[in-house]
């Protein structure tokens, strides 16, 4: 590629900033999600009603499940797209939306796609990122390396946070440096500096994604989470991402104000296998946040503490202890596209 993203004027904007729509899919694999399929479904669609309030939705449908998904979605502002998919965790296999400052222009950026460092290649997701960008209508830049909508967080003002324990994973990029992924990040995403955490949650499938440890709010701003239970297996971790976070500086120079809510704490699956949940994986909608919820003592706490920061928003707790088993949440479900 010529000229980069960043080059010609291209930036990814905060997910705050306006929305045109969102994508989603529809759950429809019985061999992935067993007899917690209907279950799953019911989350989705409860989340689908909820982002659906403030901006249109795009939903990505199987022909075998597409009459459910109309009869679950019905009265819903929502355009139906028959495109295969492999599961439905849209923030990693849709294109990372971006735009241009002057013309307001929307780009799609399409990546290499590994099945997160090789743990779960399933068939047709290689593609979606190239079928939602042509559905969408917008214009693509392509690029030769492994990148993944849910490693990285903008503020919109030049700072990307990731973390060392996804982008410099062997099973990701192991040909480029840090200095080359550095510069890939500022090229594709049109930021000017990049902010290292080290790792993430225990049992994350994802080797660390950003979107459930640290989250920027507002400019400057950034949420993480602090442990209020003794029996917390992600305490030290957290309690070190937190100090990471104090000692940084963004873009523009100015220390990042550190806000923590609480963690959902021990959340177990059925196995008894601890599990990766996060109140962080929200989705910053039009006009809500949709918070991630796990049947916690910490649940209502945790919307309350997060809807103080977005007092122009409707805060909703809805529960995502199901689409968890699948190994993520409601941030890691769906993809925004700005306005």
């Amino acid at each position: 590629m010529s000229q980069s993203p960043q080059d010609l004027g291209y930036r990814q904007p905060a997910e705050w900033q306006t929305h045109r729509t969102c994508w989603l899919a529809f759950p429809s694999h019985g061999d992935l999600w067993l007899e917690y399929l209907e279950i799953v479904q019911a989350e989705f669609v409860a989340l689908a009603k909820a982002i659906a309030q403030s901006e249109p939705i795009q939903v990505l449908v199987l022909p075998e499940t597409a009459a459910i998904a109309a009869q679950m979605l019905q009265g819903v502002d929502v355009t139906f797209h028959q495109i295969p998919f492999g599961d439905i965790w849209m923030r990693d296999i849709t294109p990372i939306f971006t735009r241009h400052a002057a013309s307001q222009t929307v780009a799609g950026l399409q990546f290499n796609w590994n099945g997160w460092g090789g743990k779960y290649l399933l068939e047709h997701d290689e593609q979606v990122a190239e079928r939602v960008i042509n559905a969408a209508q917008v214009e693509r830049f392509c690029f030769d390396y492994v990148l993944e909508g849910g490693a990285v967080e903008v503020d919109g003002l030049g700072t990307c946070l990731t973390t060392k324990q996804c982008l410099l994973n062997p099973n990701r990029n192991p040909q480029r440096s840090p200095a080359q992924i550095e510069a890939d990040l500022q090229q594709a995403l049109g930021v000017e500096k990049v902010l290292w955490l080290e790792s993430g949650l225990l049992n994350d499938h994802t080797d660390g994604h950003i979107d459930t440890i640290a989250r920027f709010i507002a400019p400057h701003t950034v949420m993480c989470m602090t442990a209020k239970d003794a029996n917390d297996p992600n305490a030290a971790v957290l309690a070190d991402i937190a100090d990471q976070l104090a000692s940084f500086t963004d873009a523009e120079g100015k220390p990042l104000q550190v806000v923590q809510i609480p963690s959902p704490g021990l959340v177990l699956d059925p196995e008894g296998e601890i599990m990766p949940a996060s109140y962080l994986n929200f989705y910053i909608a039009n006009g809500a946040v949709i918070v991630p919820t796990y049947g916690t003592p910490y649940d209502a706490l945790a919307v309350e503490m997060i809807g103080q920061y977005f007092p122009n928003r409707k805060t909703i707790g809805l529960s995502a202890k199901h689409i968890l088993l699948g190994g993520g949440a409601f941030h890691c479900i769906t993809c925004h596209q700005p306005l």
